[in-house]
């Protein structure tokens, strides 16, 4: 299982400190998921993964972006029709470009969609 952590809009603290304490704070998640750790900074707004690899251990780092990188999406679960929702992605008009093998990656192409 994942572990993930958000925070949006603390604008208390000053950049750096922010950072390390949402850093601080994610490390205490590793044990969720011990295979990799990923964050994503927006202004004041923070998402971490602790990744426990299941489904593409290479590639399937998280957080996930669709191609512009306009949608961030991390996940903890499985997307059990990825491979027919992938395909068709990869098949509809916008011809979605996927960079890694994860289920969850789906997510931020289908966001587009809406």
């Amino acid at each position: 299982m994942c572990g993930i952590l958000a925070v949006l809009g603390c604008a208390d603290e000053t950049s750096q400190a922010k950072r390390a304490r949402v850093l601080e704070l994610s490390r205490r998640l590793k044990h969720r998921g011990p295979d990799w750790s990923g964050l994503r900074q927006v202004g004041d707004c923070y998402l971490s993964h602790q990744r426990l690899a299941i489904i593409d251990p290479a590639s399937g780092d998280q957080p996930l972006y669709n191609e512009d990188q306009s949608v961030v999406v991390t996940a903890n679960g499985e997307i059990y029709n990825h491979e027919h929702l992938r395909r068709n992605l990869s098949l509809s008009a916008g011809g979605h470009k996927f960079r890694t093998g994860s289920d969850c990656e789906v997510i931020a192409h289908l966001v587009c969609m809406s």
